[in-house]
């Protein structure tokens, strides 16, 4: 049964307005790490007053003062008053994960929520009536000249090759330890984009060898503009729906299942089961709601996400067994590892 409400909520709904006022949170967030704010901060090592901040970054000083008080306000930038003056400092949150310089930054991922899925999620409500995705009308652009800047284009392929290694930041190791893979000494990372998930994989797993394979556009990208040590892992260059697969212990499929309608998922799992020797395996990673459908919340906020912008939607456990029994997978196994994404493991 729904938790029942006291006298004070219903009085004053502060759980809603809170709801409300969400999407001001974000772009608080998001326009703070468009304007540089972190970055300033953590450079100068000291704290420094609005006046200060919007004289480095060009900005009003009316204007960025109410900003620093809001990320105050979140408890992302601290404030102490000397002399009646603020002055504003980073949190070690701020530094670790906002500013740019950072080896754990989620700058890039942030880059992407504030200037490509922000404005799609202006159209969930179409999204919900129409039940597909909305890129065509926040793009204003034909479903083919969508193709060709999404997918062609250097600059927005760029911008979504950096969302995808900044979405492994906090997750990678509970992912690659969710399950002892050590048994399987031939790994392939299926659409493993950056490399960023195989980095790892090689550092947990050194008697293993671990494979990227993905579109030659993407290798090339990966190449160019990710660091990847040399001969900790390999890149293959294919497409996974057409092309032919390299032979690998272990299938590893990370964030592709959700992108596609069930067709399409099937079409991808049964190629792979076909591929794995027995024995062999697969491990997919998603996020994936609670059986019972009330949560977790930030995977359902991911599936809303997926409605808006791809043809694909988040699942359950028992339905992504479904699909994996029906390409022929056995003995599957589920691990919830607390964060964003959790991880099943079916064998062959």
């Amino acid at each position: 049964m729904a938790e029942q409400l006291s006298r004070s909520e219903l009085d004053y709904p502060f759980k809603l307005l809170e709801y409300f006022n969400g999407f001001r949170v974000s772009k608080v967030i998001f326009s703070a790490c468009e304007l540089g704010v972190f970055d300033l901060l953590l450079q100068s090592q000291k704290s420094l007053s609005a006046e200060s901040v919007s004289q480095e970054l060009q900005a009003s000083q009316d204007g960025m003062e109410r900003l620093l008080d809001a990320l105050v306000g979140i408890d992302i930038l601290d404030v102490e008053i000397t002399h009646g003056k603020a002055f504003y400092s980073s949190t070690d949150v701020a530094n670790l994960y906002l500013a740019k310089a950072s080896p754990k930054s989620l700058y890039n991922m942030i880059a992407y929520q504030s200037q490509t899925i922000y404005p799609l999620w202006n159209h969930l409500a179409d999204a919900v009536r129409e039940g597909k995705n909305q890129n065509e009308k926040t793009l204003n652009m034909s479903s083919d000249q969508i193709f060709e800047t999404l997918y062609r284009s250097e600059e927005e392929m760029l911008k979504f090759m950096q969302l995808m290694h900044a979405t492994w930041v906090v997750d990678t190791h509970d992912v690659v330890t969710a399950f002892d893979l050590s048994p399987f000494k031939t790994m392939v990372d299926v659409g493993g984009c950056t490399g960023r998930l195989a980095l790892e994989l090689a550092k947990t797993y050194p008697g293993s060898t671990v494979t990227v394979f993905d579109l030659p556009k993407v290798v090339e990208m990966a190449k160019k503009h990710f660091s990847v040590p040399d001969d900790s892992i390999a890149f293959q260059e294919g497409d996974f729906f057409t092309g032919e697969l390299p032979e690998g212990d272990l299938y590893i499929v990370a964030r592709i299942i959700h992108d596609w309608k069930e067709e399409k998922c099937l079409q991808l799992l049964h190629k792979l089961c076909e591929q794995c020797k027995p024995g062999g395996g697969i491990l997919i990673v998603e996020a994936m709601l609670n059986e019972n459908r009330r949560g977790p919340v930030m995977t359902q906020l991911f599936s809303l996400n997926m409605l808006v912008q791809t043809e694909g939607k988040e699942r359950t456990p028992s339905e992504y067994f479904r699909l994996l029994s029906s390409a022929g997978f056995k003995d599957l196994q589920v691990r919830r590892t607390g964060k964003c994404y959790d991880c099943i493991l079916g064998i062959k």
